[in-house]
């Protein structure tokens, strides 16, 4: 094995160094990172993908390509491509996040087109005459993956939903013991279902069942004071469960707000070598930064194995087939190959809803979506497109550009990755790519805690977001709400709720002349 040159071990970042000591080799440094060897974490790699392995010039080239920009007064190469070759052309309106990569070709368009009509089905309840479509709850959140993501952008709050109908629900859970561990992950908080609603709380019901409850919001405003005589009002949510259809909660129960994320560029979030996102890590801060990154690692249904978690507000779900499986289950209580309960998300204490009729009764398939209609779901949830960059150069853009690098705030939001080159997948092989996400997770502070566990993840940490597209949530979405919960109704807002490990980035732009938070929002808006 040849070692790295000591200009390639130099560019690796410092976190990089701190999580592999031992192993700074080119090989080691390209491929998973044994972690194992020093935090007690299995070996993560990524058995989802056909990797082809990196060649040592590649190594050299990423390494040149990814690192962090100095220069400020243009826009960097390919930077108006934020999908590489995947990327689409802006589309001005409702449809910006609903095209295929550009790189798929006619047979993937087509393929494309057939999981859309997946993702947009309405689910009706069984029995019912179209059995293609029936097997809906009995307990559920919406009708169809569409309804959630909404012209598969972000959720709506419910203040952001014009028609009164919300895709926002509660995560539900209680301490487990030492059973309910995973011995294999290292740091798994011990969790388990609330006895009688579950993991997640569900809002409708098919006839003759009872809906599990209401969500009730309030908000507390809270005044914060910027420079240059400016105020920006917060708002504080409070979130309870009215109108229990089944009884108390659990007196230890932990509930955490979720509204659904912005679907594009999933495959491309995919794709990243796990070993890069590793490179990111750095939980006991040994390079001084203040920033203490760390893997969510979670059980993966396909491989029955730890994997890296890399979807879900705390990186809770490893690949996009597992994410959309869980979505079937949980939000429209559709099983699936990875989750075959006919009954979804009901619980031994809801007997009614468990023996209820489901749409696998009486047919060929062993549940309500079969392998080829979820591996179509994930075709479509993989090939949504990212769209390009607006004004990369314009004069104010690039200016917030170097606010956002030197206000750290790449610290997190990591520019710039090579996903892996993969065999036979042209549209997520070998692409630069501009998430602003390094995919791990951060202690966001007390102010955005949920207090909710979910495998190593903590109840203040959460995933980084992809912030690519996030200029055009409102021309998608009709909203400019922001976080897991929506309680920012602007950008600007959004930063001024980070906390711990970003308190120091928020206390600066609150601090900064008004002048360059403009600028830095307007940045925002470009991605």
């Amino acid at each position: 094995m040849r070692n790295a040159s000591p200009s390639f071990l130099h560019t690796l970042p410092g976190r990089a160094r701190a999580l592999c000591p031992a192993a700074l080799t080119l090989t080691v440094a390209l491929t998973a990172c044994p972690v194992g060897a020093t935090s007690g974490l299995p070996t993560l790699d990524d058995p989802h993908l056909p990797v082809v392995p990196r060649t040592a010039s590649e190594a050299a080239r990423i390494s040149k390509v990814t690192a962090p920009t100095t220069d400020f007064t243009k826009a960097e190469r390919f930077e108006s491509n934020p999908a590489g070759a995947a990327t689409v052309r802006v589309h001005a309106n409702g449809d910006a996040f609903s095209q295929p990569s550009a790189n798929i070709g006619f047979d993937g368009e087509l393929t494309f087109k057939v999981g859309d009509g997946l993702f947009r089905k309405i689910w009706v309840s069984s029995p019912s005459s179209t059995r293609a479509s029936d097997g809906l709850g009995p307990l559920y959140n919406a009708r169809s993956c569409q309804r959630c993501h909404l012209k598969d952008g972000r959720g709506h709050p419910p203040e952001g939903a014009d028609d009164g109908a919300t895709s926002m629900f509660l995560r539900i859970s209680v301490p487990g013991t030492e059973a309910d561990r995973i011995a294999e992950i290292e740091d798994y908080i011990a969790t388990r279902p609330d006895p009688t609603y579950g993991l997640q709380l569900q809002e409708f019901s098919n006839a003759g069942h009872k809906a599990e409850y209401q969500l009730e919001i309030t908000y507390e405003p809270v005044e914060v004071a910027l420079s240059d005589g400016e105020t920006a009002t917060l708002r504080k949510p409070t979130y309870r469960a009215v109108n229990l259809g089944y009884g108390p909660l659990d007196p230890n129960a932990m509930l955490s707000p979720r509204v659904a994320p912005q679907m594009i560029g999933l495959g491309l979030l995919e794709a990243i070598p796990a070993a890069d996102i590793l490179a990111g890590a750095d939980p006991d801060d040994q390079d001084g930064d203040g920033i203490s990154g760390r893997p969510n690692v979670v059980w993966s249904k396909e491989f029955d194995r730890p994997m890296l978690g890399r979807f879900g507000l705390k990186a809770g779900a490893p690949t996009i087939r597992h994410q959309s499986a869980a979505a079937f289950s949980g939000d429209i209580g559709i099983s699936s190959p990875l989750f075959p309960d006919a009954w979804g998300e009901c619980t031994a204490a809801e007997p009614d809803c468990r023996r209820a009729a489901h749409g696998a009764d009486g047919g060929e398939a062993n549940t309500e979506i079969d392998q080829q209609g979820l591996d179509l779901v994930t075709f479509y949830s993989r090939n949504l497109a990212v769209p390009a960059r607006r004004d990369p150069e314009d004069p104010t853009v690039l200016h917030g550009k170097q606010v956002f690098y030197d206000t750290g705030c790449v610290s997190c939001h990591t520019p710039k990755f090579v996903t892996h080159r993969l065999e036979g997948t042209v549209a997520q092989s070998f692409q630069l790519i501009w998430p602003y996400t390094d995919l791990l997770l951060h202690d966001m502070g007390e102010g955005l805690a949920d207090h909710r566990p979910e495998a190593r993840a903590t109840g203040t940490e959460w995933r980084t977001p992809p912030l690519w597209g996030i200029g055009m949530t409102e021309t998608v979405s009709g909203h400019s709400y922001f976080l897991h919960d929506g309680r920012a109704r602007s950008l600007l807002e959004a930063i001024l709720w980070h906390g711990g490990e970003a308190e120091p980035m928020r206390d600066t732009v609150r601090d900064m002349p008004k002048s360059d938070r403009d600028a830095l929002i307007r940045y925002l808006e470009s991605l």
